[in-house]
C-alpha cells in the first residue's frame, strides 16, 4: 500500500484541538539513538571522504567514529538526562543488548523506553527477511527491557511498502518514520491502524551537524526557535516537539554543552511536558477518544 493510501490528507487547522494535562502546551519528546555498526559491512554513514574516492572494507575510521559514541558519548548524554530527571525514548538496535550490554543495562535501569530500531543498523530495504527481522528485534527488546516494545523507527527512517503491516503484526503500536505533522496521526494497516508520532529531521543532530555542517551552537538556535513557535501555537492546540541525538555526534566534547543547554532550558519552561514515545501514545489515544 502506497503511503498516500494509508492516510488521508488532513489540514491541522480543520481538526478539533488536542488537549494536554494541566493546560500544558508542548510535549518535548527526546530520542537517543544507539546502534550497532557491523564492521563487516559498509558503514551506515561517513564523515571522511574515502581515499581515492573508493570506500574500502573494513572501514575502521567510521566504525571507530560510532564506537566512540558507545564508549564515551552515550554516557555524557545520559549524565545530562539523569541530572534533569528526564526519561527519553531509546531508539535501539536490538543487537545493542548483545554487543553493548552496559549501555542497554544502564538505559533499562534508568527506566528509559526501548523503541525498536531494527536488529542492527542498515536500511530496511536490505533485510533479506524483513518481517522475521522485525519479530526478532521486538522479541529481543521486550524480553530484555521487561516491558512490551510498542514503538519503532526504521534505520534512517527507512520502510518498504509492507513495513507497517509487519510492524503491526509484531505488536508495534506507533512509528516515528512518518515526519508529516506536529500532532500524532493514524495510518491504515490491514485490519487496523498504527499511530505516527511527530519525529524530526530538522531537530536531528545528523541533519544539522553531519549533513549540513553547522557549528554546534545551531542545535540551541534551532531547538529554541522551534520551541518558541510551538509554545505560542500550543495555546490553542497541543504540539509535540521531538529532539533526536546520537552519542557519536552530540555526545562529543565540543557539542555536549549545547544538548545540555537545550534540555536545561526546556525543563525550566512552563507549560511543557517531557515525555517518551509510549507516554505520548497513551495520551493521544485517550485524547482522541475524548475528541471523537
Amino acid at each position: 500500500m502506497n503511503p498516500e493510501k494509508r492516510i488521508r490528507y488532513s489540514a491541522i487547522v480543520e481538526r478539533p484541538p488536542l488537549v494536554l494535562p494541566d493546560r500544558a502546551r508542548v510535549v518535548v519528546w527526546p530520542v537517543v539513538n544507539v546502534e550497532v555498526w557491523d564492521i563487516a559491512r559498509t558503514m551506515p554513514r561517513q564523515v571522511l571522504p574515502p581515499p581515492t574516492g573508493v570506500t574500502r572494507l573494513p572501514d575502521v575510521a567510521h566504525w571507530g567514529w560510532h564506537e566512540y559514541g558507545m564508549r564515551v558519548g552515550f554516557w555524557r548524554l545520559k549524565a545530562v538526562l539523569d541530572e534533569l530527571g528526564i526519561v527519553p525514548s531509546l531508539s535501539i538496535n536490538a543487537r545493542v543488548c548483545l554487543d553493548y550490554p552496559p549501555v542497554a543495562r544502564a538505559a533499562r535501569a534508568a527506566g528509559w523506553e526501548f523503541m525498536g530500531h531494527s536488529w542492527d543498523q542498515r536500511p530496511i530495504h536490505s533485510e533479506p527477511d524483513e518481517a522475521g527481522m522485525i519479530r526478532r528485534a521486538v522479541r529481543q527488546l521486550t524480553r530484555y527491557s521487561g516491558r512490551r516494545t510498542v514503538g519503532w523507527m526504521g534505520p534512517g527512517l527507512t520502510e518498504t511498502l509492507e513495513t507497517p503491516e509487519y510492524l503491526a503484526a509484531a505488536g508495534i503500536r506507533y512509528v516515528a518514520d512518518w515526519v508529516i505533522d506536529d500532532e500524532p496521526c493514524t495510518i491504515d494497516v490491514r485490519g487496523g491502524s498504527l499511530v505516527t508520532l511527530p519525529y524530526t529531521l530538522e531537530l536531528n543532530d545528523i541533519a544539522m551537524m553531519v549533513v549540513q555542517h553547522h557549528p554546534g551552537a545551531e542545535f540551541v538556535t534551532r531547538c529554541m526557535d522551534t520551541f518558541e513557535r510551538l509554545h505560542k501555537e500550543g495555546r490553542d492546540r497541543a504540539k509535540v516537539m521531538a529532539i533526536a541525538v546520537h552519542p557519536y555526534i552530540s555526545g562529543v566534547p565540543h557539542r555536549i554543552k549545547y544538548f545540555e543547554d537545550v534540555m536545561r532550558r526546556l525543563a525550566r519552561e512552563r507549560g511543557v511536558l517531557i515525555w517518551n514515545g509510549a507516554r505520548i501514545l497513551d495520551w493521544y489515544l485517550k485524547a482522541r477518544r475524548r475528541r471523537a
